[in-house]
């Protein structure tokens, strides 16, 4: 595991940390942590963010680019890979 999730030594207390969800996403969350066989919700919600502290995802400026990138693509101001090979006469 990494630092973030052991705490480095491996010997931090357990905490509790309480945060408010509506009725309708916690529903969400007990039907996902069951049908997934976790033991409990608390287990879930450890791994659901130890994941995304681990594997973070895109950050709000690449997924900008994400999005910008693929408008580009959409009105044709881009070029696939064997075009582009073409117009500049390099080998794959």
């Amino acid at each position: 595991m990494s630092e973030a999730t052991t705490g480095g030594d491996g010997e931090d207390d357990i905490v509790s940390v309480n945060f408010k969800l509506t009725e309708s996403f916690l529903e969400e969350i007990d039907d996902t942590w069951q049908g997934r066989g976790f033991n409990s919700r608390s287990e879930f919600i450890r791994y659901t963010l130890r994941d995304a502290v681990e594997f973070p995802t895109f950050d709000r400026d690449e997924l900008v680019a994400l999005l910008e990138a693929e408008e580009d693509v959409r009105e044709g101001l881009t070029m696939g890979a064997d075009e582009a090979r073409e117009q500049f006469g390099t080998d794959e």
